[in-house]
């Protein structure tokens, strides 16, 4: 699954196959977009801590995701 409207509408499918899909494809979707969103904040200047504050999450957890980036 890629095209984000077909994922949109398989997630509340009665179909469970087809509804787990693209549960996967969200998860997927959701990481390249964080990833993509906290290389761009490093990028302009932002700090561990404004990027943890803007995904609710700790400076620890995510610096530990993100640091083998080089960022």
């Amino acid at each position: 699954m890629s095209d984000a409207t077909a994922v949109a509408a398989a997630a509340s499918s009665t179909d469970p196959a087809v509804g787990l899909r693209a549960v996967v494809a969200l998860r997927e979707l959701q990481e390249s977009l964080e990833q993509l969103q906290v290389t761009s904040a490093r990028n302009q200047g932002w700090s561990w801590q404004q990027i943890a504050d803007a995904l609710r999450i700790s400076r620890q957890a995510v610096h530990k995701k993100y640091r083998g980036l080089g960022l």
